[in-house]
């Protein structure tokens, strides 16, 4: 006989859900109305609980896991805000701007960025670690798009979206630490890549201003992300 996934039963916040085993707390928490940030995390795309905004308190677990990554268990106790997350998240916050040179003020995307939005909504007006002011190169080699990593995050939304949703896998990752930057065709420069379609969702699921397309000044960089859901679903069905 065929079974589906168990329903499990837990708590967010004080608040009693219902969840099946195979679910996230993310996920169960975003369907019962309850906000958990996050940056490298997006509905369609494999989570890889990379960023550590989404850290959650588990009762009976010292320390905060990934909620996106974290699968429901029978009985669970879940905390998404206190001090303490907050303080992570805030430092989250500042290491990623304080790595790289995010200039708000000249950014195709100021006003639509994931990562200014958060720091808004976090009220981060200033760091307390020092800034690291690399000297990062702008790959505008594309014939419609500009790769800015000055601007990159590291989130991977480029490399997870170019491999299981369009299927290229154009975009990696090379280097390690602060040092690692997202690459195309093994650090080749995107305009002469031999892999990328130029359909663009890359750029689309960038949260920052990193990838933009040409031709747009401040705050004309407008990003939509609705097609990741369906496209997985098309693609998953291809599959079966």
């Amino acid at each position: 006989m065929i079974t589906g996934p168990r329903i499990k039963t837990l708590t967010i916040d004080d608040k009693p859900v219902g969840a099946r085993e195979d679910e996230t707390i993310l996920t169960i928490a975003r369907e019962n109305g309850i906000r958990i940030p996050t940056l490298c995390h997006l509905e369609g795309l494999t989570p890889i609980g990379g960023c550590r905004l989404c850290l959650v308190e588990v009762k009976g677990i010292a320390r905060p896991v990934a909620a996106c990554v974290t699968s429901v268990q029978e009985g669970m106790e879940v905390t998404t805000d206190s001090p303490r997350l907050t303080q992570y998240r805030r430092m989250v916050l500042e290491l990623l701007f304080s790595e790289r040179n995010h200039v708000c003020s000249v950014c195709v995307s100021n006003g639509g960025c994931d990562l200014q939005d958060l720091a808004q909504e976090f009220g981060l007006t200033h760091l307390t670690v020092p800034y690291q002011y690399p000297r990062h190169k702008v790959d505008a080699s594309h014939p419609w798009f500009t790769l800015d990593h000055n601007r990159c995050i590291l989130c991977t939304r480029c490399v997870r979206v170019c491999d299981e949703i369009e299927g290229a896998h154009t975009w990696d990752l090379f280097g390690r630490g602060m040092q690692a930057r997202v690459i195309t065709d093994l650090n080749q420069p995107w305009g002469s890549s031999q892999t990328c379609t130029g359909c663009g969702k890359c750029v689309h699921v960038c949260p920052t201003g990193a990838l933009s397309e040409k031709g747009k000044s401040v705050r004309e960089m407008r990003k939509s992300r609705e097609f990741l859901p369906y496209l997985r679903l098309m693609r998953q069905g291809r599959q079966v």
